[in-house]
């Protein structure tokens, strides 16, 4: 009995030491596609404000970005099902390549209408790459999260944080390699950064990691348990109002105050490399419970209450004109960081303690695609809103998208879905 004890104990052990090498691998992966994809939307952003761009034309330059992220999503939770996460996180990776690629034959003797909608082409490779690499690397940590036990919320957060501290670190790169070689220079040796990726993801990550019985029409797809259609909407309003003011409003603000580039892109670097040090830090924030959900519910009601106050308040000193109104901004926006990176760590945790362990990567592609639907919205709300009404527009809808998100997390359930 001993030995059959101690056999279980190493076969134990064994089995956690394979999930934490590949949740290390899977991370360092994202790590680096993360790093290029901070670079590149600082690289598209200054470059073509330098242009003489409007903030709309701005904004309208990553809507296909997001929008195939909703069908990226969805498709490579399937896909990463069906076929294992190694190969969706490698497909990925190419595709992001090759957008690189094509968006670095860009020429700057084409007219404006046709280097819009080359770039809008090139970005919109670039979301199906970031969203199908994004679905299967967070599936790939349900996985190796259940080979160790008690670590799904800790293994959640930490990922969640240090990849958006490494897009934090992009947007600071982004901004030096423009400066420092050129847009075209830049865009080849990220794509030969992430072609080193690769490798080691061919190489390292076990092939069939994630590979079951995927979804066989579109009704079984769609048919998500209670807790993960709530939380996809929730998370459609929550990004909505972080993009709303945070993508055009916020950047081009800075700079008509006065802001140089490297000003805007060094503190948008700061503040996103803070917010995630905050969301790895989440789970220190909130109080755990045994079955994963009782304390942690009301937790994510609590702190979308108080993250719409913060775009209230701002909304309210912005319209009274108060002196020094870009450090207002600043401030409010280090505060609202805050709030919106325990918010987002929660829901990261609470969508993969809703979804099946079976069909995981389809549980949270269609999550994610929710995620990437609230981004297109803010983006392209971001654009308009500021165009039309200022800085105040983009808090008041960041305000009403917020109350929104805090309606629908009263109505998430707080005991695990019956598994069938």
């Amino acid at each position: 009995m001993n030995h059959e004890h101690a056999q279980g104990l190493s076969a134990g052990s064994a089995q956690a030491g394979r999930g934490a090498r590949n949740y290390a691998i899977v991370t360092a992966a994202y790590w680096g596609f993360t790093l290029s994809d901070g670079a590149l939307r600082m690289l598209v952003l200054l470059h073509f404000h330098r242009l003489g761009y409007s903030p709309f034309t701005l904004a309208f330059l990553f809507l296909l970005y997001e929008a195939m992220g909703v069908v990226a999503n969805l498709v490579g939770g399937w896909l990463a099902t069906r076929y294992g996460i190694a190969r969706m996180l490698a497909v990925g990776l190419a595709t992001q390549i090759s957008g690189f690629l094509l968006l670095s034959a860009l020429s700057p003797g084409w007219t404006a209408a046709m280097s819009v909608a080359w770039v809008v082409l090139a970005q919109g490779v670039c979301g199906v790459a970031k969203d199908l690499t994004k679905t299967a690397s967070k599936s790939a940590i349900k996985l190796t999260a259940g080979e160790a036990s008690g670590q799904l919320f800790k293994w959640v957060a930490f990922f969640t944080g240090s990849k958006n501290a490494m897009k934090g670190v992009g947007f600071f790169l982004g901004g030096v390699l423009l400066q420092a070689v050129g847009f075209q220079q830049a865009l080849w040796g990220m794509a030969a950064l992430l072609a080193l990726v690769l490798v080691g993801v061919l190489a390292f990550v076990p092939p069939l990691m994630g590979k079951s019985r995927a979804s066989t029409s579109a009704r079984e797809l769609f048919a998500k348990n209670r807790g993960i259609n709530l939380l996809a909407a929730a998370r459609v309003v929550l990004f909505g109002a972080r993009d709303v003011w945070f993508v055009v409003g916020v950047p081009v603000f800075l700079y008509s105050a006065g802001w140089k580039f490297t000003m805007v892109g060094g503190f948008l670097a700061l503040w996103t490399i803070g917010y995630g040090a905050v969301q790895a830090l989440a789970p220190a924030l909130v109080r755990r419970s045994d079955d994963g959900l009782s304390a942690e519910v009301p937790a994510a009601r609590l702190w979308s209450a108080l993250l719409a106050l913060v775009p209230m308040v701002l909304t309210g000193l912005v319209v009274a004109r108060v002196p020094h109104l870009e450090w207002v901004v600043v401030g409010g926006l280090a505060v609202f960081g805050i709030a919106f990176a325990v918010n987002s760590s929660v829901h990261s945790y609470l969508v993969l303690a809703y979804a099946g362990s079976e069909k995981a990567a389809e549980d949270v592609g269609f999550y994610y695609a929710a995620n990437a639907l609230g981004r297109f919205a803010g983006t392209l709300m971001s654009g308009l809103l500021y165009q039309w009404t200022g800085l105040v527009g983009t808090l008041a809808g960041s305000a009403l998208l917020l109350v929104a998100c805090w309606g629908i997390t009263l109505a998430l359930p707080t005991r695990p879905p019956l598994r069938t």
